[in-house]
C-alpha cells in the first residue's frame, strides 16, 4: 500500500480538481485520481468549455453577418468548421495544461487510472498501463465522479450509423449537419439548437414539456422560444418521441405532438439531450454505509458528507444542480469541513444558472411561480432592454431584466434575465442576494451610463417604487 493521504479525490473535473487544490492549500496531503488521460473532466473536455467556444464562434459569425446594418461591410464571411474545431481544441488543451500545472504547484499527487472504493480508508486505482492496481490509504475520500449523457431506449449512442449522438458525440462532428433533430429542450438542447441554426443547419427541437427550458422563468422561456423560432428553429413542445430510425443517409424520428397528432421529422443527425446520469455504479459504494437513491445519486448532508465516516460526494453524482460552479463550491465546502474550518452549507437558492444561447438566459433564485408556491407575497418588476441605450447601440434590444421580490420588505427572491450579456449581468443580483441586500439597496446604487447593467438598476428601481424609465 502506498503513502497514506489525508484526502483522495476521485475525479478531476471542476469539482474534484478545485477541491484538491483547496485541500492542499489547507495543508492536507492530497491525491487526485482521474481515469482520463487529461485533467479537467466533462466540463473542460466534453461540456462547458468546448460548447461555449463553439457558441462564441457562432456569436462572432452572427455579429459579422449583421455588421452591414451599422455601416460595416464584411464580404465573403463563411464558416470553416475544421478551423473552428481546431480553435476549440486549442482552448481545451490549454486549460487542461493549466489544471495539470495547478496540481503540480499545489503539491497534489496525480494518479492516472480508474479509482474505486476498496473499503473504508482505501482507494484502488486501476490503470490500463499496469497489470496490478495500486491501493491508496487515506483518512478521507471525496467522490467527484461526475455524470454521463442519458440515452433513450430506442436511441443507442453506439448505433453503427453514428447518426444518434449525445452531447459528447456532437462536439466531435467533422462537419456542420445540414439538418439536426434535438430531443430535449433543456439547457443542452437549447444551446446546440442556437449554435447550429446560426451555422446554417435546419434545426428541429422536440421537448416533452409545454415550453423550452421548463425549469426557467416562464417569461424568459417563452421569449427565448419566440426568438429561436424567429431564427428558424422548428420547435414542438408537448412532444412525445415514439421511435427513432437511423438510416445510412439520415434519421427519421416519430413523435406525437401536444394535440395528439402523429408526426415525423428527419435529420442528418439526432442529438439526444434528455439529461445526464451519475457515474456511481462500479465504484465500490456497496462496500460503504453511504446511501444511494434509485437513480444513482449519493445522499449527502449540507457539508457533502455521506453516512460513511470520511466519505464525501459532490457535483453531478449528488442531487444538486448540474453546474460546474456548484461542484467547485461543494468541493471547497467538503474539504474545509475535513480541515475543521466549519464552512457554511451552500444556499442553492443563490446559485446563478446560465444558458449561452442567442439570446442568452440567466437566473438566480426562485421563479415567480416558485415564489408564489412557497407562500411569499410576490411582486415582480420588469425592465425591457428596448429602453436601454446601450442595448440599442449593440442592436440587441430583445429581452428584459425581471426581479421577483417580497412585496413588503423588498427581499430579492429571484432575478431572471434574457438578453445581451445576460450571463455576465446575473453576477450583480446574485451577489446582492448572497449579501441579503434588498431591491432598495440596488436602486440606491449608482450604475454607470450607458451600460447594460443599468438595466439591473432600472428593474430594481421599479420594484422599489423609484422608477425612472420603467
Amino acid at each position: 500500500m502506498s503513502t497514506a493521504y489525508d484526502l483522495v479525490v476521485i475525479g478531476a473535473g471542476p469539482g474534484g480538481y478545485v477541491a484538491a487544490a483547496r485541500a492542499a492549500a489547507l495543508g492536507l496531503k492530497t491525491a487526485l485520481v482521474e481515469k482520463d488521460d487529461a485533467l479537467g473532466g466533462t466540463c473542460l473536455h466534453r461540456g462547458c468549455i468546448p460548447t461555449k467556444a463553439l457558441l462564441h464562434a457562432a456569436d462572432l459569425y452572427g455579429e459579422m453577418r449583421q455588421a452591414r446594418h451599422i455601416g460595416i461591410e464584411a464580404e465573403g464571411v463563411r464558416v470553416d468548421w475544421r478551423k473552428v474545431q481546431r480553435s476549440k481544441q486549442r482552448i481545451v488543451d490549454t486549460n487542461a495544461g493549466g489544471v495539470r500545472h495547478l496540481m503540480s504547484t499545489r503539491g497534489v499527487d496525480v494518479h492516472q487510472g480508474f479509482g474505486m472504493l476498496d473499503g473504508p480508508g482505501r482507494v484502488r486505482v486501476r490503470s490500463g498501463k499496469e497489470k496490478k492496481a495500486a491501493t491508496l490509504a487515506t483518512r478521507n475520500v471525496l467522490l467527484a465522479v461526475g455524470s454521463t449523457p442519458r440515452a433513450l431506449p430506442m436511441a443507442s449512442f453506439d448505433h453503427p450509423s453514428g447518426r444518434v449522438v449525445g452531447s459528447d458525440g456532437i462536439l466531435r462532428l467533422g462537419e456542420i449537419p445540414g439538418s439536426l433533430v434535438i430531443i430535449g429542450g433543456g439547457v443542452i438542447g437549447v444551446e446546440f439548437a442556437s449554435l447550429f441554426v446560426r451555422f446554417g443547419a435546419q434545426v428541429t427541437v422536440l421537448e416533452a414539456a409545454e415550453r423550452l427550458l421548463p425549469a426557467a422563468d416562464a417569461d424568459c422561456s417563452l421569449q427565448l422560444q419566440r426568438q429561436l423560432a424567429k431564427q428558424g428553429v422548428r420547435i414542438h413542445t408537448g412532444a412525445r418521441v415514439g421511435d427513432i430510425s437511423p438510416r445510412k443517409q439520415g434519421v427519421t424520428v416519430g413523435f406525437t405532438d401536444a394535440g395528439g397528432k402523429q408526426l415525423t421529422c428527419e435529420g442528418d443527425i439526432v442529438l439526444v439531450a434528455v439529461g445526464r446520469a451519475p457515474l456511481t455504479q462500479g465504484i465500490g459504494l456497496e462496500q460503504t454505509q453511504a446511501r444511494v437513491d434509485d437513480r444513482g445519486y449519493v445522499r449527502v448532508n449540507g457539508w457533502m458528507q455521506t453516512e460513511q465516516d470520511g466519505l464525501y460526494a459532490i457535483g453531478d453524482c449528488v442531487e444538486t444542480p448540474w453546474l460546474a460552479h456548484v461542484a467547485s463550491a461543494e468541493g471547497i465546502i467538503a474539504v474545509e469541513q475535513m480541515a475543521g474550518r466549519q464552512p457554511a452549507a451552500l444556499n442553492y437558492d443563490h446559485i446563478p444558472s446560465c444558458v449561452y444561447s442567442d439570446p442568452p438566459v440567466a437566473q438566480c433564485g426562485l421563479t415567480q411561480q416558485q415564489a408564489a408556491e412557497a407562500g411569499h407575497d410576490v411582486k415582480t418588476s420588469v425592465f425591457p432592454f428596448a429602453r436601454s441605450g446601450k442595448a440599442s447601440i449593440l442592436g440587441k434590444k430583445e429581452g428584459f431584466v425581471k426581479f421577483v421580490t417580497e412585496a413588503r420588505y423588498g427581499e430579492i427572491l429571484g432575478v431572471h434575465i434574457i438578453g445581451p450579456q445576460a450571463t455576465e449581468l446575473i453576477a450583480e443580483p446574485a451577489f446582492a442576494m448572497q449579501l441579503e441586500a434588498t431591491v432598495e439597496d440596488i436602486a440606491r446604487s449608482v450604475h454607470a451610463h450607458p451600460t447594460l447593467y443599468e438595466s439591473i438598476y432600472e428593474a430594481a428601481a421599479i420594484a422599489a417604487d423609484r422608477a425612472i424609465h420603467g
